[in-house]
């Protein structure tokens, strides 16, 4: 049965489920700790202490919410998702910090250039943000696209911008 905790961050509380091969799914902040809870439960979770492999990627995840350059591919995870998917997570953990593709990019890299709404679907359902950064995708134009984590675009523009990321850590005046 796999695990789960939360953790604090700097954009706010997150999530981690983990069984003792990887990460399962990742929450970025919800709007209570009931519905991070829940959530979390989803993956049918328990809460239980933290072992070493769910500590180092919470460092990780910590750390880069933090504003730090840090690797995210020596964590392990345990994704049930299609082979469409999984070659969209692959590329998009190739983006570097302080880098973005858009959602054509990737569609493009994947050999299939029309699949860019395909591709946004992919992300839509990436249970482990941050780990697989699909917070660096975005819609023709830089513009934001979507984001389907909890505080949606908001939560997009704060990450892009701790990652420093050009046009996204300045302040907003509307």
């Amino acid at each position: 049965m796999p695990s789960s905790t939360m953790f604090d961050t700097a954009i706010g509380r997150c999530g981690i489920t983990w069984t003792d091969d990887g990460v399962v799914a990742v929450a970025l902040p919800e709007p209570s700790d009931e519905a991070m809870t829940d959530y979390l439960a989803g993956f049918g979770a328990v809460e239980r202490p933290v072992d070493a492999l769910a500590a180092d990627a919470i460092e990780r995840i910590v750390a880069l919410l933090d504003g730090r350059t840090v690797d995210m591919s020596p964590i392990p995870l345990v994704l049930d998702v299609s082979e469409f998917d999984a070659a969209v997570y692959t590329v998009c953990s190739g983006i570097p910090r302080g880098a973005t593709l858009t959602y054509g990019d990737i569609a493009r890299r994947l050999g299939h250039p029309g699949a860019a709404q395909a591709v946004g679907g992919a992300l839509g359902r990436n249970p482990v943000p941050i780990i697989v950064p699909c917070h660096r995708v975005l819609g023709a134009g830089t513009e934001v696209g979507g984001f389907s984590a909890p505080g949606g675009t908001n939560t997009k523009q704060k990450i892009l911008g701790i990652e420093g990321v050009p046009g996204f850590d300045e302040p907003r005046l509307f």
